[in-house]
């Protein structure tokens, strides 16, 4: 390859860099950011000590998302401690299923319905705030006394507002703002651990 061409790209991947670092620092330098996200680790703690459990929507980029973050939570993430209940939707044959007899809108509903109970967690994640699954299950999960965590972007969209706790993180693209919704997953971990005793 050319070395200008070099020189480009690599200039083209700097920027992206800087600009993730900006968005990451914009969004730390609100303490109470880490605030919310402390007292929501405790109410996910006293769910949990009452029997309950965690579980995570999401589409495309946040659904693999959903799943790193209960798999942080079910095996191992800094420290070793018994395994926190939590579940992802992500099976195959529970959305293909759905999406074929109810519409797509109704996978993540129809999951909640399923497994969702009234001392159970919601975290939906939506970079834009509108994907309309989401939205269903996120109401779905309010009528059934489910505490709901949203990791929105951009405006936060028709979710805004409709999670107990919520998070509109900055950034003009989905992969931004999946790398902060990850920021907050991977610290939410940390935190629940935390709540719960395990770590200190």
């Amino acid at each position: 390859m050319p070395e200008n061409a070099v020189h480009h790209h690599s200039q083209r991947i700097h920027d992206e860099f800087v600009i993730a670092a900006q968005l990451a620092s914009a969004f730390a330098a609100d303490e109470q950011n880490a605030i919310k996200l402390t007292q929501f680790a405790y109410v996910i703690a006293e769910r949990i000590d009452n029997g309950g459990k965690v579980l995570a929507i999401g589409n495309g980029g946040s659904c693999a998302d959903a799943i790193h973050f209960c798999e942080e939570l079910t095996g191992r993430y800094r420290a070793d401690r018994p395994s926190i209940p939590a579940m992802a939707c992500a099976d195959p044959g529970h959305i293909t299923c759905t999406a074929n007899d109810y519409g797509f809108d109704q996978v993540f509903s129809r999951w909640v319905e399923g497994l969702g109970g009234n001392n159970d967690v919601l975290v939906a994640m939506s970079t834009s705030g509108n994907s309309a699954n989401i939205v269903k299950a996120v109401e779905f999960a309010k009528e059934r006394g489910l505490s709901v965590l949203t990791l929105l972007g951009k405006s936060g969209g028709k979710l805004a507002g409709m999670g107990d706790c919520e998070f509109i993180v900055p950034g003009e693209t989905a992969d931004r703002i999946q790398e902060l919704h990850m920021l907050i997953l991977h610290a939410l971990v940390g935190a629940i651990e935390r709540a719960l005793g395990y770590t200190d």
